[in-house]
């Protein structure tokens, strides 16, 4: 399975213009593929119809109505096949992407439950969780000091009703610019532990929950894939979904080879979609590093300056991984890709000491 998720992800990477480099393997699954990106076009075409087509409900601020609204949903989605869209009784800020892993939506997402949490205001981050619900487990773990609340679960309704039984919540509308406008003044008194705003991780392609916000990553070096839909190509959706986005953010600009033209580049196809919609840039910087028997060491960054470096990854996009840890100054970088999320295994250390016995001679 591993090798073939492997296979279909060099596919998907690869501009229709090189298709002729790929191995014979790669190019036989391309027809099956083809025929697979056109069902699901014609499927997510069907699902935006039936969720946009106006049945929506208002906004509730108890818990009753919530959960009366759910269990009609239930009924309606099991007996109905009709979709039925919540708002949630505080502001939801979404942050999505149009093409698979490696857009910094994850790290997005714990930046604004910080700023948030700063600001005074307590917020709850949905997630799906998958693959074991890794990235929930990281999220739990670097905002363990902060009053941001972890609700995991495939159902995020069911899941945001219970956070708000559960914590208790308050409708932050009337304060939120006024608080996000100076989110470093000290906060006096006690926090409220209460939810005041509701993160939607991986929210874009989620429209059971109406979005107050909707913030949408892209990969600044590929930010299009190879403007295909899935499984022929990364993108979930064709770029015209972001006449939905109030914000976009490039991610891994300070990677890109040519900033200003293929920055500008991107910005211009965003604009010509909407020309209002504000850009912006981020990038990861990498902090310390630490050592596997004591997460809580930190090691400087050049540590690993004029080393041979072996990266071993199980995310979205390895490529800016290799390249971010290349700018630190190793002697050599190598790579070990699995697919994103994979659980690695103890055994896999076999593997890892072979690669770096090749490294080493």
């Amino acid at each position: 399975m591993e090798r073939l998720k492997h296979v279909v992800t060099q596919i998907a990477i690869t501009p229709d213009c090189r298709l002729s480099e790929l191995p014979l393997l790669h190019r036989s699954l391309l027809p099956l593929l083809s025929l697979a990106s056109s069902i699901y076009r014609f499927s997510l075409f069907l699902r935006r119809r039936l969720y946009f087509s106006g049945l929506v409900h208002q906004r509730r601020h108890d818990l009753i109505s919530l959960s009366l609204s759910l269990s009609l949903s239930l009924f309606l989605k099991r007996y109905i096949l009709f979709p039925v869209v919540f708002r949630l009784p505080v502001p939801v800020i979404s942050v999505g992407n149009l093409t698979w892993g490696g857009n910094g939506k994850t790290p997005m997402v714990e930046f604004i439950a910080r700023l948030l949490d700063e600001a005074g205001i307590g917020p709850l981050i949905l997630t799906r969780g998958y693959s074991g619900g890794d990235e929930a487990k990281m999220l739990h773990r670097h905002l363990l000091q902060t009053s941001a609340r972890i609700g995991v679960g495939a159902n995020r309704i069911a899941t945001a009703a219970s956070m708000f039984e559960r914590h208790g919540y308050v409708n932050s509308c009337d304060t939120l610019s006024e608080k996000l406008s100076s989110p470093y003044k000290s906060v006096s008194g006690p926090k409220d532990e209460r939810i005041g705003v509701v993160i939607l991780d991986d929210g874009m392609q989620h429209w059971r929950v109406l979005h107050d916000v909707e913030i949408v990553m892209l990969n600044g070096l590929m930010p299009w894939g190879n403007n295909h839909l899935l499984p022929r190509g990364p993108l979930r959706e064709s770029p015209s979904a972001l006449v939905r986005a109030d914000i976009v953010v490039i991610h891994h600009a300070d990677l890109v080879c040519v900033p200003d033209t293929q920055l500008r580049m991107i910005e211009s196809t965003v604009h010509n979609i909407d020309a209002t919609l504000p850009v912006f840039h981020s990038r990861m910087a990498p902090s310390h590093f630490f050592e596997v028997k004591n997460p809580h060491s930190r090691l400087s960054p050049r540590t690993v300056q004029n080393m041979v470096v072996l990266c071993v990854s199980a995310i979205g996009f390895p490529n800016a991984f290799a390249q971010a840890i290349s700018k630190i100054g190793p002697l050599h970088v190598d790579r070990l890709d699995f697919s994103d999320h994979h659980l690695i295994q103890a055994d896999i250390a076999v593997t890892w000491g072979k690669a770096l016995e090749v490294l080493m001679f």
